[in-house]
């Protein structure tokens, strides 16, 4: 696998269409490849901001979480949230390289991954090209941050090996590949959490990939989440005493 990061300007609200900045930046795409795309300069073309002088940003969180704990059950005084499905700091939101704004997640990722994959399989005449909307989550028990997928495009996401044999010819029995958060993680890496400025990376070289000519279906976007009670987790989260937010 090869990725290579995409630098730009400085995204700014004066951005208001991500085609554009995309058009600008990614001059030739091959056969067989992947465009990750932070979701925050895909927020900020969307006009997903808020100044910072303008709001309270526990308000805002609440706003756009699913579901939240209170900040006052965490010693960093931050918001564990859900939000899409995912767990999340903040609901997502981010003021780093925002220019004194909160930068919320897009609206819509899954639209906005597929709007991106039809405009680059129609400019570059592709069958065999994916798309992914990154951000970056902490993981429980370990520090640091990893890059995420929040929404993808013309491949299929899980690599299920379920029913598939070991190297002993042990038959597995729940392993599903994460193949769209594998590839964000990758990216995320490569494009940086700091002054980077480089937002936007191409992925190559992708044999494990199933590539489809195609938008996700809803079957295929909902086999992806797993319901609080189904989860691995759930005795943690189920425990968890989360409020209800606007989303």
């Amino acid at each position: 696998m090869k990725i290579k990061a995409v630098k730009t300007h400085k995204i700014t609200k004066n951005d208001q269409d991500l085609l554009v900045v995309l058009d600008r930046y990614l001059l030739k795409l091959e056969e067989g490849s992947i465009v990750a795309v932070t979701s925050k300069i895909v927020a900020i073309c969307e006009g997903r901001t808020v100044p910072v002088s303008e709001t309270n940003k526990d308000e805002l969180i609440k706003q756009e979480a699913d579901l939240y704990l209170p900040k006052e059950e965490n010693r960093y005084n931050l918001y564990l949230t859900i939000k899409n499905n995912l767990l999340a700091v903040s609901a997502g939101i981010d003021e780093s390289n925002a220019d004194g704004n909160y930068v919320l997640w897009p609206k819509d990722p899954q639209a906005s991954a597929n709007k991106v994959r039809e405009h680059l399989a129609k400019k570059f005449g592709l069958k065999k090209i994916g798309v992914i909307i990154t951000d970056s989550k902490t993981t429980p028990l370990r520090w640091g941050v990893i890059g995420a997928a929040i929404a993808h495009s013309g491949f299929s996401a899980l690599k299920d090996l379920i029913g598939s044999e070991d190297l002993f010819g042990r038959k597995l029995k729940m392993t599903k590949v994460s193949v769209m958060d594998g590839l964000a993680a990758s990216a995320v890496l490569v494009m940086g959490e700091g002054r980077e400025q480089t937002p936007i990376a191409v992925i190559s070289d992708v044999p494990f990939v199933n590539f489809q000519d195609r938008n996700p279906t809803e079957q295929e976007l909902d086999a992806l989440k797993i319901a609080i009670e189904d989860d691995v987790y759930a005795p943690f989260l189920k425990g968890a005493n989360f409020r209800r937010g606007g989303k």
